[in-house]
């Protein structure tokens, strides 16, 4: 953690001195890095072996969260470079890959030598396994509670999935043609992948979501623990809990914040505070239309991925 910490704020000191902005146009908040990093490292020269003090734990976990912080933007880059096969700012991208592996690091040393905890879920299963010695218990699926919220969060990808499948069938919808999109992408370099996909009818971004409603349903559902039957090697064995969770944490800091916010924006620009741009689209109208709906997804699902993280960690602990 500490060779990451003086990385990071050598990183950031470079791109301030470069005159780089990483955040904006203005290079001054580039030097948040070099104090973060610097901060980071004396952290970890001062926690060494065991369990760290409860004042350094607590900096600890601040750090990580304003790493996290950081990290915002990751999963745009990484949907970016593998369907557009390019970032829009290496060092930005790189800021972000950074700040990701600094908040993983930083959350790991904080919960270092933290007494093991036993969940709920976990305590059910012994119980049960008491009671019923010849029974093997099972990997346990999340509360009723969390469950419902997974439904919520891939009910509302459905209306987002249904307009980027209908514009890539050649459908128009608010006020633009499947044709009109398809031109769009290619000015904006679309890579090959994307434009097959989209010829075959196939949105790329439709596809994503369709994964994310995967990874959210095994997040919560029993089946999400264990590998499946078309996996050689694996089936029936259990899933390493940092596979679904590093994604679903990713997701849910990218996607819920992404949506909340724009969600926001709407509704002052419905109000007419802000002003809508157009963009592609013919009308203002029908920007907020098609930005309610992707954005409405994003926060919905965003904050149903960090509560079903959350319930995966607790029953996996």
């Amino acid at each position: 953690m500490a060779a990451w910490g003086v990385g990071y704020a050598a990183f950031g000191a470079a791109c301030a001195l470069s005159g780089t902005p990483l955040f904006g146009t203005a290079v001054g908040p580039d030097w948040a890095l070099v104090v973060v990093g610097s901060a980071a490292a004396a952290a970890g020269a001062a926690a060494g072996p065991g369990r760290p003090r409860p004042v350094l734990r607590r900096a600890l976990w601040l750090l990580c969260g304003l790493a996290g912080a950081g990290a915002f933007g990751l999963l745009m880059d990484v949907i970016t470079l593998l369907l557009a096969q390019g970032v829009d700012s290496g060092p930005v991208a790189a800021q972000h890959a950074l700040a990701a592996v600094g908040a993983g690091l930083l959350a790991v040393a904080a919960r270092s030598g933290a007494p093991a905890r036993v969940s709920a879920s976990a305590s059910a299963s012994a119980r049960a396994s008491a009671a019923a010695p010849d029974r093997a218990a099972g990997p346990a699926g999340a509360s009723r509670a969390v469950r419902l919220a997974a439904v919520a969060g891939s009910s509302a990808f459905v209306p987002y999935i249904a307009m980027k499948l209908f514009w890539a069938s050649g459908g128009t919808f608010a006020g633009l043609s499947g044709a009109d999109l398809r031109a769009a992408a290619e000015r904006n370099g679309a890579s090959g992948l994307w434009l097959t996909l989209d010829s075959w009818g196939l949105d790329p971004t439709a596809l994503l979501a369709l994964l994310g409603v995967f990874l959210l349903q095994g997040l919560v559902r029993p089946w999400g623990q264990v590998f499946p039957g078309w996996t050689p090697g694996l089936a029936g064995r259990p899933v390493p809990r940092w596979l679904p969770l590093a994604p679903a944490v990713l997701g849910a800091a990218t996607l819920a914040p992404y949506g909340v916010v724009g969600l926001g924006w709407t509704v002052l620009a419905a109000a007419g505070v802000v002003e809508v741009p157009r963009g592609d689209f013919p009308t203002p109208a029908d920007t907020l239309l098609v930005a309610r709906i992707g954005l409405g997804a994003f926060a919905v699902y965003g904050v149903a991925l960090a509560v079903a993280a959350r319930s995966y960690w607790r029953r996996t602990a």
